[in-house]
């Protein structure tokens, strides 16, 4: 018997990733700009690590709390209400985990099993549909059109919710569109979430990098705080990707289930880590993501005019750090543009269709690169689309 034969019948399911292997092309590509990943370029404020190197000096090595530190906890729904206005929240109502991956994973293994459905938005973040296929559940996708910003619009929504829908997964902003969804956007929602009491996991893990308007959280909407679980994380605000440390809101009760997962899997995050993040998350730390936010925004709009003036349709995304460019106008498929650019000029972008059917003719590029590295890298497109003619 060989070990495919031997795997998860879930686990044979799954795809490789596009992504990571595009990720992977271009570490073999000499002299590449890789504008691929979603990590951004600043290190992490040092004030934060210097508590996570404190706690060390400290001896503060040991094992964590399941739930994560009380004095994290409650500095997390603190932050979530200074910030975005989310009052209500304690420290019963986080749990500190391992990234905001594992939240996803968490969520998806809690409450989702073989018979269920559950909605996916295309295009979206890679790491979804596995974690609904590893529990059995079945992905259902709703399509997000360019006209609409990409947003979930409540009459495309109605069309894939059914008696066996228990679960969707948003991510505003979006990773790889950029959109956004404000209160309006969302309480349209609301109606078709409560009729069909659906869990709604919300990644909000990009919820700081929103441009020219405020933050909306759906935490915010106190009406589906029953049925919600909030995701996020340290990464992309604080710069924080290497220390994996991530969060989640939701009602007690929801809490203490999935934790009956995590406490037997991870533990928790490393004790050093949430040290650090204690320091993050306090008001004084505010000035680091506004600093990060107003060189995100300036990349955003220089990117954006080049790509459009190169004749790439690109809309402003107001959220995130990706253009989601239309590169309909070349003839090329998605795949094929990501994979010549990458032979012919060295540059790595993602094809659209690594985040889901809806998204060929479509690539994504990160500008959570320096400024020098994107005028670098529009350059050598310009150059790719000058030979295509």
């Amino acid at each position: 018997m060989s070990i495919k034969e031997r795997l998860n019948e879930n686990v044979r399911a799954l795809r490789p990733s596009l992504l990571w292997q595009f990720f992977a092309m271009a570490m073999d590509t000499p002299n590449v700009i890789s504008l691929s990943v979603g990590e951004p370029d600043f290190p992490t404020p040092w004030h934060i690590s210097e508590e996570g190197i404190y706690a060390i000096e400290r001896e503060r090595t040991y094992y964590p709390p399941s739930l994560g530190f009380t004095q994290l906890r409650r500095g997390i729904a603190a932050y979530y209400e200074r910030r975005f206005g989310a009052e209500g929240y304690t420290a019963d109502n986080v749990m500190v985990t391992v990234g905001a991956s594992e939240g996803i994973d968490l969520a998806c293994r809690s409450f989702l099993q073989k018979g269920d459905e559950c909605i996916i938005l295309d295009p979206g973040y890679v790491a979804y549909e596995p974690s609904v296929i590893l529990t059995g559940a079945t992905p259902v996708y709703l399509q997000l059109e360019e006209k609409d910003g990409f947003k979930v619009k409540a009459e495309s929504l109605r069309k894939v919710l059914n008696e066996k829908t228990k679960m969707i997964i948003l991510n505003y902003p979006s990773n790889p569109t950029g959109g956004v969804m404000t209160r309006e956007d969302y309480e349209e929602l609301v109606p078709l979430l409560k009729q069909y009491n659906v869990i709604v996991v919300a990644d909000e893990i990009y919820l700081e990098l929103v441009y020219g308007q405020k933050p909306f959280s759906i935490a915010c909407i106190e009406e589906l705080r029953d049925q919600l679980i909030i995701v996020s994380g340290f990464s992309k605000a604080w710069s924080m990707t290497g220390w994996r440390l991530g969060y989640m809101l939701a009602d007690p009760e929801l809490i203490l289930t999935m934790n009956n997962i995590h406490q037997y899997s991870t533990v928790g995050p490393a004790t050093p880590a949430q040290f650090a993040a204690i320091e993050a998350v306090s008001p004084k730390s505010d000035r680091d993501i506004d600093t990060h936010v107003q060189s995100f925004e300036s990349r955003r709009n220089y990117l954006t005019a080049q790509l459009n003036r190169m004749g790439l349709h690109t809309p402003l995304p107001e959220g995130a750090f990706y253009v989601f460019a239309n590169i309909t106008s070349t003839g090329l498929s998605s795949y094929d543009f990501c994979v010549r650019l990458l032979q012919e000029q060295a540059i790595c972008v993602i094809p659209g269709t690594a985040f889901g059917a809806s998204g060929e003719g479509f690539v994504r590029i990160s500008y959570a690169y320096s400024l020098q590295e994107l005028k670098t890298a529009c350059a050598r497109i310009e150059q790719f689309l000058e030979s295509l003619k």
